[in-house]
């Protein structure tokens, strides 16, 4: 305030000569005459009168001189100071830069309201192309490098804005570019640290339509962290050996070299690296030659890119060695990874299926991957499963590394899809990125829903679409769009804070959720024609969701099919949740049905106002059935809050069943003679209804109970049935549900009565399918695919459930291991095995996993090991697990977060995690907090099974004072809570009441 103070007071004082000049004027003309007459004078005394005004007014201009240079001379020194407090300790060789807004400046116009201080860049200036050069000293984990930007000026300005975070900028140079490139004068330059800004505020303005160049030399750290420009490490035969890799999704580019690290602002990127010879470097292109010199370095020149957006940039210094195949088409991709683990062959899968995967990608799209070569990047440590940079994808080792002889089913599954994922971002996303982080579901949502589409593709007899798709994400993401903390998945993205909260999984699995119901509703032959006009459009730039809508309804248009698609799905990704959607049978004689729409919400009482005018224009598919027969389904679509329909062979025996197959994002409910006529079809033929439908009814019938729609007999009615089940889907949604019933009942004293009455109804199928008697025979891709998963559901509820008889097979197998050394237990149940083993044996078997998980080389082998860990009922030794996993490199970044979900799973351990969560909180969140997924992640998994009133008033005291970085994620995990404490108070009785009268049990 001084400052300006002083500069008030220098404006006053101003006025103030101005006005003693004008009385020097024509004004005190009049005044000297009038003096003149009354007190006549020499002329030599008024020659003396007028020197003295004279004197007196240069004294006063400067005088104002003077005090204006000290006070400019003050802020410049006051705001360097102020600059300075706000720079890293770490960044020391960083020049001190001003940070004051208005003295220094006399261009009034954009400095009037700092523009730096605005949360995105102005638009005045657009990147055309970058030539970055970095030298990496692996030595010391430091970095240098100078980064050319060529601009294009659209609106004239006195600013150039880039984004840089933890970079200390050595020396920044402005050109003009046209007939005679010229240095420009640089009025100064400084950091916003607050919007990880950096500013160069020109001494004149910069000119529209011209190109301009910017020049900065700069250094950093690579991190010991997760994000940015990071190092990790691992050991090859008994050294520790380290690497260096990338990870610049969504604002982390920022942090290896100044740009504009927004999607909008795509520009071409031609990449050096300079790098000790014993290391190789790798980038999104490839290397176009490689220069040696005498001092044992390297520089590796890459070619340029296409258009791309900051955050699909990536390079990577280490020294891996590869395999590598080529594509028909002449594409070349290699898998690079730890030397051992290709020796061994660990990448071979990933290759094979990434070759397959890309032709198919090529079919499907009609548009031909734009790179001439693909890498795949196998590395220790990473945030997240993968990335999806352009050309070099990043995978965290345990999601593409697969080691036949010890990888169970599930783990081949979770690697194929984490690839599959990866490639079909090769072109959404990387091809065609979205406008804004606002629609982030436009890449994650396609990408999750081609998971299953290209897995169908590499694996028919899997059914991955019309089956693990209901569970896997139509079931899991309804969950938590059921909450009145849910939101739309298209969101408002203001600051750099908002853009983690939209990476999550509505983003992803509600994305993919409606991308299908939308597939299913146009036919796969307009969808393809809809995506492939759509790419071809936007290829190399950027796109909107209604771009993608005009893109679908033009398709539409063309088949004579006249549907506004914006307007169909506007309210489904504008607004938050979804429809349960009740079907009523009138006892009218016209064969006419009610079928209403309201707001799908856990706690009723919750349903805000605004959200009950909530209404959605829904494709319900609907079928009439019997006990040996279904109709074909007719489509009603349903935009009235309440609505009659006449519906053809509808009486009293017949049963209704809408969202056939579950294509649609719904819930449906029905009265209660028709869930009884469903139930009692169930009983007697349950394949009249389809496998995808009575995994649905399953789910629908658990959560409407939960969310108090039904009363709690129902659910627990239709699970009577499943001993007749022989399909792997509706047992996979039981499970699900069974486990969430499980952890909300196992510290109750009626526990036993709700585990006996579920084991009565697994334990026909239990002892009918049996155990595998021998490991997978050389290949984990099994023909009985379905039989082999539905057997190691079935064991895995028996043994959780506890059926001594899997228990004692357990213990057997394990037995046998120790005994022999050799370990015999089939992958596909190894983790049902290892963690029942460990819950139910002494110490001895806890040590002997510890000892496996450190001396294992195959990385699904010590992922099992790892989770096996966790299920003891010693609460010492998963105590000295959690502090071990967090306080020494034994356990890897990414799992330390695993560790501690999953001793909160265990009923022994839910304490103990709740308790370490709490009092290693700040290291946690400084350790992963920046890292998408990672926080919100970890405080789902340790609160969601947190019930009583006494954990509900612990997590509250708990964010009162720690949960300002998270908020989104911990009013989440109160709704839970709530949810889950509600439940008990409302439901556990009649629940249990229920199964003491009922007759199995």
């Amino acid at each position: 305030m001084a400052l300006d103070n002083t500069r008030e007071k220098s404006l006053s004082f101003t006025s103030m000569v101005i006005e003693d000049t004008m009385r020097n004027g024509r004004g005190l003309s009049d005044q000297w005459a009038d003096t003149v007459v009354v007190r006549p004078r020499t002329t030599e005394r008024h020659i003396t009168v007028h020197k003295r005004l004279v004197l007196a007014f240069a004294i006063s201009i400067l005088t104002l001189i003077v005090v204006t240079v000290i006070a400019v001379l003050l802020s410049v020194k006051f705001e360097e100071c102020n600059a300075d407090s706000t720079a890293s300790a770490s960044h020391g060789n960083l020049t001190k830069f001003n940070q004051s807004r208005d003295a220094l400046f006399n261009h009034r116009g954009e400095d009037s309201f700092q523009p730096w201080r605005q949360l995105r860049l102005p638009g005045s200036l657009r990147p055309l192309q970058y030539d970055l050069h970095i030298t990496v000293f692996m030595d010391n984990f430091t970095f240098s490098g100078e980064v050319s930007i060529e601009l294009q000026c659209l609106n004239s300005t006195k600013y150039v804005f880039l984004h840089a975070d933890r970079l200390a900028v050595q020396k920044a140079v402005v050109y003009s570019e046209g007939k005679k490139t010229r240095a420009l004068k640089i009025h100064r330059h400084f950091r916003y640290p607050a919007n990880q800004v950096f500013v160069i505020a020109m001494h004149r303005e910069l000119e529209p339509q011209k190109n301009y160049k910017v020049n900065i030399t700069f250094q950093a750290h690579i991190e010991d962290e997760l994000l940015g420009f990071f190092r990790s490490s691992y050991v090859l035969y008994g050294e520790k050996r380290y690497l260096a890799v990338t990870q610049f999704s969504p604002t982390h580019a920022r942090k290896a070299f100044p740009c504009l690290d927004e999607p909008i602002y795509k520009a071409t990127f031609k990449i050096s690296i300079k790098h000790e010879s014993t290391y190789l470097s790798l980038s999104n292109m490839p290397v176009e030659a490689s220069i040696s010199e005498e001092d044992g370095w390297v520089t590796d020149y890459f070619s340029r890119t296409p258009r791309m957006s900051t955050y699909y940039l990536a390079w990577a210094v280490c020294n891996f060695t590869f395999k590598e195949t080529v594509t028909d088409s002449g594409i070349t991709i290699r898998l690079y990874a730890r030397p051992d683990a290709i020796q061994r062959g660990s990448g071979d899968y990933a290759l094979h299926i990434t070759k397959r995967l890309l032709g198919f990608y090529e079919d499907y799209f009609k548009v031909k991957y734009s790179l001439p070569k693909l890498d795949l990047l196998a590395v220790p440590k990473h945030p997240y499963a993968a990335m999806e940079n352009w050309g070099l994808s990043v995978f965290v080792e345990q999601k593409i590394l697969l080691d036949p002889g010890v990888s169970s089913i599930s783990y081949l599954m979770d690697v194929t899809m984490v690839i599959v994922h990866e490639i079909c971002h090769q072109w959404f996303g990387d091809l065609v990125t979205p406008v804004w982080w606002e629609d982030v579901w436009l890449k994650e949502g396609f990408a999750h829903f081609f998971e299953f589409l290209g897995a169908d593709f590499l694996f028919p007899d899997w059914h991955m679409e019309k089956q693990r798709f209901l569970t896997d994400v139509l079931h899991e993401v309804m969950l938590l769009d059921g909450l009145a903390s849910s939101h739309p998945i298209s969101q408002e993205v203001l600051k750099a804070t908002d853009i983690d909260r939209v990476f999550d999984w509505i983003a992803y699995k509600k994305g993919a959720a409606l991308i299908r119901m939308l597939a299913n509703v146009m036919g796969q032959p307009v969808f393809q024609m809809g995506l492939n006009d759509y790419l071809i459009t936007h290829m190399y730039g950027n796109a909107g969701r209604d771009d993608l809508w005009n893109k679908f309804s033009e398709a539409m248009q063309k088949e004579g099919r006249d549907i506004n698609i914006k307007e169909v799905m506007d309210l489904w990704t504008l607004q938050m949740g979804y429809p349960v959607v009740t079907i009523t049978k009138n006892d009218s004689v016209d064969n006419s049905v009610t079928i209403s729409q309201e707001h799908f919400i856990f706690d009723i009482k919750d349903s805000a106002p605004s959200n009950s005018s909530f209404q959605w224009q829904i494709p319900l598919t609907i079928s009439v059935g019997n006990s040996s027969h279904i109709s074909p389904e007719s489509i009603i679509w349903v935009s009235n809050r309440t609505e009659s329909h006449k519906i053809v062979s509808v009486d009293d025996g017949s049963w209704l069943l809408g969202n056939i197959n579950q294509t649609g994002y719904f819930r449906v409910n029905y009265d209660l003679r028709n869930w009884r006529l469903l139930i009692e079809q169930l009983m007697r033929n349950p394949e009249v209804i389809s496998v995808g439908n009575r995994a649905g009814l399953i789910d629908d019938v658990f959560n409407l109970a939960r969310a108090g729609y039904l009363p709690q007999n129902i659910p627990l009615e239709i699970v009577r049935y499943l001993s007749q089940e022989k399909e792997f889907l509706p047992w996979h949604a039981a499970s699900r549900v069974l486990y969430h019933l499980d952890k909300l009942l196992d510290r109750t004293e009626e526990y036993s009565i709700f585990s006996e009455y579920i084991l009565k109804q697994v334990a026909s199928m239990y002892h009918k399918l049996g155990w595998p008697t021998s490991a997978v025979n050389g290949s984990v891709a099994q023909a009985t695919y379905q039989t082999e998963e539905l057997r190691r559901e079935v064991i895995m509820l028996a043994c959780s459930f506890g059926s001594k008889h899997c228990h004692q097979q357990a213990i057997t197998l394990i037995s046998e291991w120790i005994s022999s050394n050799k370990n015999r237990i089939p992958p596909n149940v190894r983790d049902i095995v290892y963690c029942t083993g460990v819950s139910l044996m002494d110490e001895d078997v806890w040590e002997f996993m510890w000892m496996k998980f450190h001396s294992s080389t195959a990385i699904s082998e010590k992922k099992v090991l790892l989770e096996a860990l966790t299920c003891s009922d010693n609460t010492f030794l998963l105590n000295r697990l959690l502090n071990l996993s967090l306080s020494s490199d034994l356990v890897p970044d990414q799992d330390v977060i695993d560790v501690i979900i999953h001793v909160g799973r265990n009923p022994h351990g839910r304490h103990l995690a709740w308790k370490n969560f709490r009092e290693k909180w700040d290291i946690l969140n400084t350790r992963y907090g920046e890292a998408l997924f990672i926080n919100s992640k970890l405080i789902n998994g340790v609160t969601e099974f947190l019930n009583t009133e006494a954990e509900l008033n612990e997590l509250k005291d708990f964010i009162q004072t720690n949960g300002g970085g998270a908020a989104a994620a911990f009013a989440r995990a109160v709704e839970i809570v709530e949810a889950n404490v509600r439940w008990h108070s409302l439901f556990e009785e009649e629940f249990f009441q229920w199964l003491r009268k009922s007759p199995t049990s």
